[in-house]
């Protein structure tokens, strides 16, 4: 990629997570890159096009780290409740590890009704269910291996995502404000979800 583009697409991401979509300028995107405002329209037609650009960068990456943290942990499984764990504080962790996404995620809930459709519609396949037909996929996996006990993968990795994942996410709106026990609260997900899926012993 161009190193200026680059640089737009870095500028972008940091102004619009700071300031939201509504409020941002290309003005202000202009001055964090260091270029001018006709550079940026020589690579995006506006700022809601520049906007797409980056948050669709950002949730393919983040859903390319969770395929990774899910090949990780779930390949070869010893113990299905401590791998489970594992897999989920891993998943968690990437609120950090990719904070200025989520930064963007707080952007996108905040001012849905601002953005078009369109676009909130390639977000959420590039993103959220791409991240779902990931964890539906190893549920499949899992259950063929007997390892737990599955009729309809994609209800189980919806819940699994809702009590591993999104019971951290929410209360910490993605990684901003902390509270007071994540990691067990993803322990005590995890368990809930394997009384579900366990398999009869």
């Amino acid at each position: 990629m161009p190193e200026k583009r680059r640089a737009i697409i870095q500028a972008a991401r940091t102004v619009f997570g700071r300031e939201g979509f509504t409020r941002t300028s290309v003005d202000a995107i202009a001055a964090e890159a260091n270029v001018s405002k006709r550079t940026i329209y020589n690579h995006f037609t506006h700022k809601e096009h520049l906007f797409q650009t980056v948050i669709l960068e950002g949730a393919t990456q983040v859903a390319q780290a969770q395929a990774a943290i899910a090949d990780r942990h779930l390949h070869k499984i010893v113990d299905i409740e401590r791998d489970l764990i594992d897999f989920s504080l891993e998943r968690v962790a990437s609120l950090e590890r990719f904070a200025s996404h989520w930064a963007l995620v707080r952007v996108i809930e905040a001012e849905a009704t601002h953005i078009r459709p369109a676009v909130l519609e390639a977000w959420m396949e590039a993103g959220p269910r791409e991240t779902l037909r990931i964890l539906t996929w190893w549920m499949g996996d899992l259950t063929s291996r007997g390892l737990l006990r599955i009729d309809d993968t994609a209800v189980a990795a919806n819940l699994f995502n809702l009590v591993t994942f999104i019971s951290v996410a929410q209360p910490t709106f993605y990684g901003a404000i902390p509270i007071d026990g994540p990691d067990e609260l993803v322990r005590n997900g995890v368990r809930a979800f394997l009384c579900l899926y366990l398999p009869y012993r």
